[in-house]
């Protein structure tokens, strides 16, 4: 649950970052098991679990969990897959659902009751799945075109007078291999951070004002807590399926950038 603090003067506090991100292990004595790391171990079972049975066995026809899996392998599909790795599209499915899902599901525990925390607020599970791209990305890129010529391409792209590769030449290569895959995790964790951060915020006001301390004076600021709360939810909901979408996006355009290097 979120915390609240309280001033020693008995006035409301803002829950603090350090109060709301850094959580207790479970288990007194076993450090690792937090709830983020819990979190993260059963949604990675419920993506597993519903790919299997949308997938294992599949009907001609779709019904039930299939069906939805359908809709959501299509949407990644066509909106991810096919406009940046064209015919290879197909050949990184698996991968390009499983980011979209897994992210989905990371981020939206952020506004289920009880639960109500998005686990890529920790810079460490975004940065994981970026730093996987990233080796993936480096890697496809140097077999498809050669250690030399992969580098070539990133940095010295051709038609360019030869002066210019002073200066862009370090600049793409600080881009592609540094600036990318730090902006990859960066961006999802900061938004979910900083919605979690809100929610957080409005919530406690509303809490505090209607209940905790119930004023004629401060009922009317509880109640734009309250509202200010369900209006952000359904925010955060849509920014928490665009991260989602955004992430797994940019794995397609850097494993495309790898597969199929411009000339």
């Amino acid at each position: 649950m979120i915390a609240l603090t309280v001033l020693a003067d008995d006035q409301f506090g803002a829950p603090t970052p350090h109060e709301l991100f850094d959580l207790p292990p479970i288990i007194p004595g076993v450090d690792w098991l937090t709830k983020p790391v819990l979190l993260a171990i059963l949604t990675s079972i419920v993506v597993i679990v519903f790919c299997w049975s949308a997938f294992a066995n599949p009907k001609i026809v779709p019904r039930g969990v299939q069906n939805v899996a359908e809709y959501g392998y299509m949407f990644v599909r066509d909106q991810v897959a096919r406009p940046f790795l064209g015919k290879d599209a197909d050949r990184y499915m698996g991968l390009l659902v499983t980011l979209f899902f897994l992210v989905f599901l990371w981020n939206i525990m952020g506004v289920i009751p009880i639960i109500q925390f998005p686990v890529a607020s920790h810079i460490a599970f975004p940065a994981v799945l970026a730093l996987t791209i990233y080796v993936l990305k480096v890697y496809l890129g140097m077999k498809t075109q050669g250690p030399i010529g992969y580098f070539k391409n990133m940095m010295f792209p051709p038609g360019l007078p030869k002066p210019i590769y002073l200066l862009l030449a370090p600049i793409e290569f600080l881009s592609n291999l540094i600036i990318a895959p730090f902006t990859h995790a960066v961006r999802l964790f900061a938004n979910m951070f900083a919605g979690h951060m809100l929610l957080a915020f409005f919530s406690m006001v509303g809490f505090w004002f209607l209940f905790e301390k119930l004023t004629p004076l401060g009922a009317p600021v509880g109640v734009i807590g309250v509202v200010m709360t369900i209006i952000l939810t359904g925010f955060e909901m849509f920014i928490q399926f665009l991260q989602a979408f955004l992430f797994a996006m940019l794995a397609a355009m850097y494993i495309g950038g790898s597969l199929h290097p411009e000339h």
